[in-house]
């Protein structure tokens, strides 16, 4: 059997007929050198260009599940742990057997006045802080940071707890704006790898049609999202693998609690100040510290590793020359667009009810009634709900647009309104399938709502130089719910349930409004993004061939590409006083310097 021709010709290989080629020239080491370094006879440019890019997409799916699992890991760990640590804390006998007289109740409390204090100021620091670092490195120095809050658990001590606090505190805003901006860039990126050659023909400075990355972007969303609340599951395996062999049962707990549910008053009044049957040995806590801070450790590899940039170098170059004043001021100006004033009663509700399922659901009406043991359990029972139904918001690829937003809306008001003439008897297990149906139910609704929000604004909001301001602007909203959150942790259950029944309706209320002017055909007041002003000597933009000029640059620039070496104007065409130039009026890049040259013309 004879062996098979290679596809490519070996250089400087013989040919068939020895020395000479078919056309009678040597095809040795003294063949020309067109023939032995040219293109392949056999070159498919359309199969290589289909190739390139679908690695190009390949990449950026890589870049989304990468952040998904980074993100997951991250809030599943800073979670788990403070899930732990208050828990322990809690307990009398663990804290004077423990610590004596170190007062952990104090630093715990000013520990989470950090985490909830601090993001009040985000909105102040956060576009400067990711357009410094660009998006994927304030990712992943806000991972650090929260591995850093890991790292102090090792050494509980004021001086340790409390600062690492106030610098997660400062992260939070930066992490979650920088995560939904990279997420609506990758959706944006796939899109253009995607449809390459209608890029080609409508040419590198012509902008996509409006919507056109939609679909993608519901796609990713419903991905992140999926692995986002899985952090809330994988925040509960300490809980289920270590603290749970140390608890007391709900006879011991719940001994002294009297009202559950809509009756209750704070967090858990009555419950017992011991919790712990036996205390942990301090060997296993270190364990279980050092696991929490290997994968914290892992998140930030992924983050590093995997995660590839969001903009190219000169988009990067382009975002942060604006002006730094203008920077800081945008995310208030953004405040004219009526689009993003009715969505901030959203904004506000979406993280009322995310504390709400951890603090007022869990706790309230979950572990009052059926004990701290079971605790892990409602919820991961919430977050397998909202996990898998994350892929819900794909309903948005056929359904009208306010439908998954409203949908998740209106399940949240039937559970509230059920939630708000029930009250659960303590220590009884009878009700325990409610609780668990509630908990996926609530799940299923904050999967509707983030989905839809995120999404909502990568589609309301596809400038790349927005999409910054527009996150930071909703994660902040976030931050002062939680802050709120936090400072009426002690009201009574009705009160909390009243201020998110009052808020849930003012947010579809308010959205479905602005859904209207838009039909209406509303005109958006959106803030000029000024044009980057480039101080860098040799920065040079590629226009005629590869431009990374900005779409809002690029609608107002209009025409006349600069060229790959060209740092300044050339005068206007047409015969002007004096002598004809003998040259062009531009100085010689320095790759024509080194070649000796005086630029293009000189042959």
């Amino acid at each position: 059997m004879e062996a098979e021709p290679p596809l490519y010709p070996v250089a400087g290989a013989a040919g068939p007929q020895g020395d000479e080629d078919q056309l009678g020239g040597p095809d040795g080491p003294e063949a020309p050198l067109d023939e032995l370094v040219g293109a392949y006879p056999n070159y498919n440019e359309e199969e290589e260009e289909r190739r390139y890019y679908r690695r190009k997409r390949l990449g950026v799916l890589k870049n989304v599940l990468a952040a998904s699992a980074g993100g997951m890991l991250t809030y599943g760990v800073y979670l788990g742990l403070l899930q732990m640590q208050l828990i322990l804390h809690y307990d009398e006998t663990y804290r004077e057997v423990k610590y004596g007289n170190m007062g952990l109740p104090d630093i715990d409390s000013k520990m989470l006045m950090g985490i909830n204090v601090t993001p009040i100021a985000a909105l102040l620091y956060t576009p400067v802080l990711i357009r410094f670092f660009g998006t994927k490195w304030m990712m992943f120095l806000a991972v650090g940071i929260y591995a850093l809050f890991v790292s102090t658990n090792y050494w509980e001590r004021y001086y340790t707890l409390v600062p690492s606090a106030v610098a997660l505190g400062m992260a939070i805003v930066p992490l979650w704006a920088s995560m939904g901006n990279y997420i609506t860039r990758m959706a944006q990126k796939y899109y253009e790898y995607s449809h390459y050659k209608e890029q080609d023909e409508q040419g590198p400075q012509q902008r996509p049609p409006r919507g056109s990355h939609a679909p993608y972007l519901l796609v990713f969303q419903a991905i992140f999202y999926s692995f986002f609340h899985l952090s809330f599951a994988c925040a509960q395996l300490p809980m289920i693998y270590f603290l749970n062999h140390y608890l007391y049962d709900l006879n011991h707990t719940l001994y002294s609690v009297k009202n559950c549910g809509t009756n209750s008053r704070g967090i858990l009044s009555g419950f017992n100040k011991t919790v712990l049957r036996t205390l942990p040995r301090s060997r296993n806590l270190i364990v279980v510290e050092s696991v929490l801070m290997a994968v914290a450790f892992l998140a930030m590899l992924l983050v590093l590793g995997l995660c590839g940039a969001a903009y190219r170098p000169t988009e990067e170059i382009d975002l942060r020359s604006v002006g730094w004043g203008n920077i800081f001021q945008l995310p208030f100006k953004h405040v004219r667009d009526f689009r993003l004033r009715h969505l901030v009663p959203f904004f506000i509700y979406s993280g009322f009810e995310v504390l709400f399922a951890c603090t007022g659901l869990a706790l309230g009406y979950g572990v009052c009634s059926v004990g701290l043991e079971r605790l892990a359990y409602l919820l991961v029972a919430y977050s397998l709900g909202a996990s898998a139904s994350s892929a819900l918001g794909l309903l948005g690829l056929w359904l009208p647009r306010p439908v998954p937003l409203v949908a998740g809306a209106g399940l949240h008001l039937l559970l509230t309104l059920s939630l708000f003439f029930w009250a659960p008897a303590p220590r009884v297990l009878q009700h325990i399938w409610i609780l668990y149906a509630a908990a996926v139910l609530w799940g299923v609704g904050s999967a509707l709502n983030k989905t839809g929000l995120s999404t909502l604004l990568g589609i309301l909001y596809e400038d790349k130089e927005r999409q910054d301001f527009i996150f930071t602007i909703y994660h902040w909203w976030q931050a002062v719910a939680i802050f709120t959150v936090y400072l009426g942790s002690s009201l009574p259950m009705k009160a909390k349930l009243t201020v998110l029944l009052v808020t849930l309706v003012a947010a579809a209320g308010s959205y479905l409004w602005m859904e209207q002017k838009l039909r209406r055909g509303a005109i958006p007041r959106q803030p000029r993004i000024p044009r980057p002003q480039h101080k860098v000597r040799g920065y040079r933009y590629l226009e005629e061939e590869n431009s990374d000029e900005s779409d809002a640059e690029g609608e107002r620039g209009g025409g006349g590409g600069r060229g790959d070496c060209a740092e300044e104007e050339a005068p206007p065409a047409g015969p002007g006083p004096g002598p004809e130039p003998a040259a062009l009026f531009r100085r010689p890049c320095p790759y024509e310097q080194a070649l000796g040259g005086d630029g293009p013309e000189e042959q």
